[in-house]
């Protein structure tokens, strides 16, 4: 294994903890916290996946440039297209209209569920298997 294999392989295992940490465990577990109101468990969840969102760019542009300066196959290279692809998709089409919609709930708007928030946990769900792979696979590359 070469040193950019290895540096992908921990680049990417960093990254699933964090997703892991923050979408499936913090932010379904902080609306039941005791006194957290929806407009609270909100303005939470925005700081902490604002702040997610931008270790992940850093952690997104560190796998891009692993993977292309290393010796890499194909079997490394997909994973990672597909891990940047759903990162992209969530900040640039997922996350402006949840902002949104988190704007009207904090004004006080009473809205149904956003179907916004279930393609977000899709594409969440889809980047932790890439990542996975991404990992497992930058270790046997």
């Amino acid at each position: 294994m070469d040193a950019a294999s290895a540096a992908t392989a921990a680049v990417a295992f960093v990254w699933l903890g964090m997703v892991l940490a923050i979408s499936f465990l913090e932010a379904p577990l902080k609306f039941r916290a005791p006194g957290v109101t929806l407009p609270l468990g909100l303005g939470i969840g925005r700081l902490v996946f604002r702040a997610l969102n931008r270790v992940e760019l850093l952690l997104a542009a560190t796998v891009a440039a692993t993977v292309f300066a290393g010796d890499v196959r194909a079997a490394v290279m997909a994973p990672a297209a597909v891990a940047l692809a759903l990162l992209a998709v969530q900040l640039l089409l997922i996350r402006p209209s949840l902002n949104r919609r988190s704007d009207r709930v904090l004004a006080g708007e009473d809205l149904p569920r956003s179907h916004a928030h279930v393609f977000y946990i899709a594409a969440e769900v889809v980047k932790v298997l890439a990542l996975l792979a991404l990992g497992i696979r930058g270790l046997m590359n």
